[in-house]
């Protein structure tokens, strides 16, 4: 893949290929993901071999680092969140004339759950399974909501499953900024708890088949109705918890 750069000085890929040595401490392993504000890679120490994950911020996404700084304060205040990556440290390097910002973080082994869903059966999961998930994310966010912060960006393919079995051994990927920390989103996180839940059961193709007890948590995606029930992660944990089955 060739670098781009277009004419207004905006990279659109930095392309780093696999043995490619950065900062003179770090080699490249290989690229894990793009997204709308840069690319992350899969980086080796040159001196230990200890591997990494390193988000690499397009210039133009991050002006003065304000997007890099979000990221790491954010990351710190949230170290003890064990659902969370566990950030390191932050690099620059030189690319193509401009000072480039990386985040150096944790290197999470797994499997997307947008991937894992597509290997099962009918690409979806069983009401109890579903529960077992939506449990294991609600609690990982509830250490999340009690210090009164969100993650903003909950979907299929910003969770990293690590292990399945009686429950599910999960890590979240990425967050998003939508600024000083609001009660809105903290409720934008509980919805999309919800919406992941629904989709990971097959969407709106299987709802009608699903138990009442399913369907009393879902509420059929709105909004209102679920926020009448579930303010924070923690609420929708607890209920999960102490629910009955009939």
């Amino acid at each position: 893949m060739r670098r781009s750069s277009p004419r207004n000085g905006h990279i659109k890929t930095f392309a780093f290929a696999p043995g490619a040595q950065l900062a003179e401490k770090y080699e490249i392993v290989s690229l894990l993901g793009r997204g709308w504000e840069g690319e992350v890679y899969k980086l080796r120490e040159s001196r230990t071999g200890i591997e990494h994950a390193a988000k690499f911020f397009f210039p133009h996404r991050n002006p003065q680092d304000r997007a890099a700084r979000f990221y790491a304060k954010k990351l710190h205040k949230l170290r003890h969140c064990p659902i969370l990556i566990q950030y390191h440290t932050q690099e620059r390097i030189p690319f193509e004339g401009q000072a480039i910002t990386c985040l150096v973080s944790e290197y999470v082994e797994g499997e997307l759950l947008s991937q894992f869903l597509e290997r099962q059966p009918g690409e979806r999961i069983g009401a109890f399974q579903a529960l077992h998930l939506l449990h294991a994310l609600a609690a990982g966010m509830e250490r999340i909501h009690h210090l009164h912060e969100y993650h903003g960006d909950l979907h299929s393919k910003n969770v990293i499953i690590r292990r399945v079995g009686i429950s599910f051994d999960l890590k979240l990927l990425d967050m998003f900024h939508w600024g000083a920390p609001k009660p809105e989103n903290i409720h934008d996180d509980v919805c999309d708890l919800i919406r992941l839940f629904y989709d990971a059961l097959g969407g709106q193709k299987h709802y009608a088949r699903q138990p009442a007890e399913v369907k009393a948590i879902c509420c059929g995606l709105k909004r209102s109705i679920i926020l009448k029930k579930f303010r924070t992660a923690g609420q929708l944990r607890s209920y999960l918890e102490t629910m009955r089955w009939e």
